[in-house]
């Protein structure tokens, strides 16, 4: 008999955030459309995560693959040092049409950590050329996540991660999202700090923490105040995902410099912006050479991933995605309701179109290794309809924004059925 397709990944492939000692047995998926997922086996799966909170209009949406064929046929890459094409200008100037102010210029790379990368490299190097290189500390959230590169990681939460690379990370400090915890950190390191990065309103492999939209306007004021940098890394909460079109939005914020990947081109092709502003910009014009921003990528405005955002932005427009997703958000957290009263639940929270479920959990084992989070790794892999991945003790969801009422209601009381198994603790 010839191996199953699980058989043969195990022969050859290693895959992201996974113990192979443990997850034997990866699930085949060999078709997507819409929010359902086609598996290997004849069942299907309803997109709950939007395959790493990546996926906005739903699998194979038909605009989005003719945006990439049409493209494919005509220009498929181009290096973009030196270089320029329409999908690239267009894509930027439309961007910046819908971004906050000041942001006036963007960078293209290829994912979410490497959008943290650039921003981050960006803002030292500003200070560098302002003759300030004493500037070398960054700060961040607890439980921060920013990517898994380098200088992502060293803006990120050290454990479960991160912390065997502690020797390689530059410093952070990392702080609640409060608005005395920030001030208190700047004024300990007064002439130090180059900027301040966060996930506004929800940080995502923190277990879906909320902050509010009064921490997003104390940080923009006390950034200002203490002269550094507002880094806003959106790469998931962009595009809708909170309920509006970025997050910033909310608190009626501009950063100075704003991460952008996952839902940027729909979740369908790989492609990333990090938009700065023109102070950010202009640190780096000069008559040396020496002077540039040395960095970059390959695929750097990668003409295809530039024509399939375009088409995504305009399905956006045209159906209004942050309204629908507030409105899935909604109907998802009504199906949930119930689970609020279940003495394992510690808290159901929504953002947008957001949901989660945090349960209580053994003080011995407390975050993303918790006990109770390899039992519901078990419950929602075995679990025949709806696809869900937990962070830790969080059971949460974000749907595409295709998912109809009848769906979310799918969503919902899978969430609760697989909540409601667990001990409680």
């Amino acid at each position: 008999m010839a191996p199953t397709l699980p058989e043969r990944d195990r022969e050859v492939c290693w895959h992201p955030y996974t113990q192979h000692a443990l997850d034997t047995e990866p699930l085949a998926v060999i078709g997507a459309k819409g929010a359902w997922l086609e598996l290997a086996d004849g069942t299907q799966r309803l997109d709950a995560i939007a395959s790493w909170w990546a996926n906005l209009h739903g699998h194979a949406r038909p605009e989005l693959l003719a945006a990439m064929h049409a493209q494919a046929a005509q220009l498929d890459h181009i290096l973009f040092a030196g270089f320029t094409h329409e999908p690239a200008v267009l894509l930027a100037e439309q961007l910046l049409e819908i971004a906050p102010a000041p942001l006036s210029k963007v960078f293209y790379s290829d994912n979410g950590s490497t959008a943290v990368e650039v921003a981050l490299k960006a803002a030292y190097q500003t200070w560098v050329r302002r003759g300030e290189p004493a500037r070398t500390v960054f700060l961040a959230l607890e439980g921060a996540y920013h990517g898994d590169t380098f200088g992502a990681m060293a803006v990120g939460e050290p454990k479960p991660f991160f912390a065997e690379f502690s020797p390689f990370l530059f410093h952070v400090v990392l702080v609640p999202p409060t608005a005395a915890a920030l001030e208190e950190a700047l004024a300990d390191l007064a002439g130090r700090v180059a900027g301040f990065i966060f996930e506004p309103l929800v940080q995502g492999a923190a277990g879906m923490r909320f902050h509010s939209v009064d921490f997003l306007r104390d940080a923009r004021r006390i950034c200002d105040a203490h002269n550094i940098f507002l880094i806003a890394d959106e790469v998931m909460t962009g595009f809708g995902r909170t309920g509006s079109l970025f997050a910033c939005d909310q608190a009626g914020i501009g950063p100075d410099l704003m991460c952008l990947a996952k839902g940027l081109t729909g979740g369908i092709f790989p492609l990333a912006a990090t938009l700065v502003s023109e102070e950010i910009y202009a640190a780096f014009l000069a008559e040396e050479r020496a002077k540039a921003f040395f960095h970059g990528h390959t695929f750097s405005g990668h003409p295809i991933g530039c024509a399939v955002a375009l088409a995504s932005l305009k399905i956006l427009r045209a159906e209004n995605t942050p309204r629908k997703l507030q409105h899935i958000g909604h109907e998802m957290e009504r199906a949930l309701a119930p689970a609020r009263a279940l003495p394992q639940v510690k808290e159901v929270r929504r953002c947008g179109g957001i949901v989660a479920v945090e349960l209580h959990q053994n003080t011995l084992e407390n975050g993303y290794l918790a006990a109770v989070g390899e039992s519901l790794r078990k419950a929602c892999r075995a679990h025949p309809r709806v696809l869900l991945r937990p962070l830790g003790p969080v059971l949460y969801a974000m749907p595409p924004s295709c998912v109809t009422d009848e769906e979310c209601h799918l969503i919902g009381t899978a969430m609760l059925e697989l909540v409601e198994a667990q001990p409680d603790f």
